[in-house]
């Protein structure tokens, strides 16, 4: 006998009907009893959610008798109740994937942050922004600074540049001058160091100085030699000022109105540039110079002229100024320098035997001549000497020496001294109205 409801399992699924048991019958370990009016018993499943209350239902028949309602038990063992979630116990969530996705988003976070930043530091700003100048290019080859660019030759160059400045009873001086020689002799002019008592202070391009003592000078030259207490120099390298065209660039090294470490380009203006020069009551000094339109001022003197490869092909010594006053005397773009091959060998002298040999040609300049080629007439002739055993006599008129034109007495003078004693140069000269050609040895003075 049923109790007259259909019971449906959560599921959805209407509950199995099951027959009453007769008194005296056994009941089943696996059912659940209830009794009218009474507790229930739990067989089975204790705590049932299904049948635990069943008699405490306010809408059961109370006159249905009691029945037992019996569970099959699946074959095989015994049924385990059929699990039950609440649905209001809290419920558990896994918090890997909540890790990973913040994870992931605060590495995004970062990237877009750092692109963010990168925008504002190069560019300025983002999107909109004013990008100023162009995508770097590759450097034209003027701006890679090759060996043999003027700015490859300056770097080269500089570290045999020095800065001299000398005190005396004349005052003070500051020149410039150059390396000759590992062991710590420096070429120089001689009106750089004529106001010294013999000592001198040598400042190196690095900012590094030290004393220097005066080795020899020859005030007619405009050449003196002074040595540094320091060994392991870098010395320049010589070119050959004979091998001079005109036209060829040119570097100035030296420390213009004390400004050291100054470099001026230029070409070479003219060679053989006859000049005489020198104080009223002093040495008068005689130059076949190389012209250059380099920018050369005052503390440009006894500084390096270099070619184009860097090799010192003149000693920078004098400057012509518009200025009357050579205390405002400045750079009007002609300077001159003493050809290397003459300040060589007088060097050489200086540091061998103390003094410089003058060359000569044995003969006395009178005036200038006349007609269209004047030229340098001789006052007078040594017996035995260069110009008499070339065969030259007083009176001749010298139209040329070693190709040069001469004009003025100085212009003789100045040429003769730039060869070596015991060169041997070509003369075109004129005796009377014939013009005639000999070959000249040059001779040393003896000083």
């Amino acid at each position: 006998m049923t109790d007259g409801w259909n019971w449906r399992q959560p599921g959805g699924t209407p509950a199995p009907a099951y027959p009453p048991v007769r008194a005296g019958q056994p009941v089943p370990t696996t059912a659940t009893a209830t009794t009218r009016g009474g507790p229930s018993t739990d067989v089975g499943a204790p705590g049932s959610p299904w049948w635990s209350d069943a008699l405490a239902d306010p809408w059961r028949d109370p006159h249905a008798p009691t029945a037992l309602v019996l569970q099959a038990a699946p074959a095989g063992g015994t049924a385990e109740p059929e699990p039950v979630q609440d649905p209001d116990a809290p419920t558990s969530r896994r918090l890997g994937p909540v890790f990973l996705i913040s994870l992931v988003t605060a590495l995004l976070a970062g990237m877009l942050g750092g692109a963010l930043g990168y925008a504002f530091a190069v560019r300025g700003g983002v999107g909109g922004g004013t990008a100023l100048g162009a995508q770097p290019g590759e450097a034209p080859a003027a701006a890679q600074r090759r060996p043999d660019s003027l700015a490859g030759v300056a770097e080269r160059v500089l570290p045999s540049v020095v800065t001299v400045r000398v005190s005396g009873r004349g005052g003070t001086s500051v020149g410039s001058g150059f390396v000759a020689s590992a062991d710590g002799y420096v070429i120089t002019n001689d009106h750089v160091v004529e106001v010294s008592s013999g000592r001198a202070t040598v400042t190196f391009n690095d900012g590094s100085t030290a004393p220097a003592t005066v080795v020899g000078k020859d005030p007619e030259s405009d050449i003196a030699v002074i040595k540094v207490s320091r060994t392991g120099l870098r010395p320049v390298e010589f070119g050959d000022s004979e091998a001079l065209a005109v036209g060829d660039p040119v570097l100035a090294f030296g420390s213009p109105l004390s400004l050291a470490n100054t470099v001026t380009a230029g070409i070479v203006s003219a060679l053989d540039r006859t000049i005489r020069a020198g104080e009223p009551g002093g040495t008068t000094r005689y130059y076949a110079a190389i012209q250059t339109d380099a920018a050369v001022n005052q503390g440009n003197s006894g500084g390096p002229l270099v070619d184009g490869a860097g090799r010192v092909i003149g000693v920078n010594s004098v400057i012509k100024s518009l200025a009357a006053d050579a205390e405002e005397a400045g750079n009007i773009g002609l300077a001159f320098a003493i050809p290397i091959n003459q300040a060589k060998r007088i060097t050489q002298d200086i540091i061998d035997t103390g003094k410089a040999r003058r060359t000569v040609i044995g003969a006395t300049v009178g005036d200038a001549g006349s007609g269209a080629a004047s030229g340098v007439r001789l006052s007078a002739v040594e017996p035995s000497g260069p110009a008499a055993t070339g065969g030259l006599r007083a009176g001749d008129v010298i139209l040329r020496l070693a190709g040069r034109p001469l004009a003025e007495p100085s212009d003789l003078i100045a040429l003769v001294r730039k060869h070596a004693p015991g060169s041997v140069v070509t003369v075109e000269y004129r005796r009377g109205s014939d013009r005639q050609n000999t070959s000249v040895t040059l001779a040393a003075d003896v000083k």
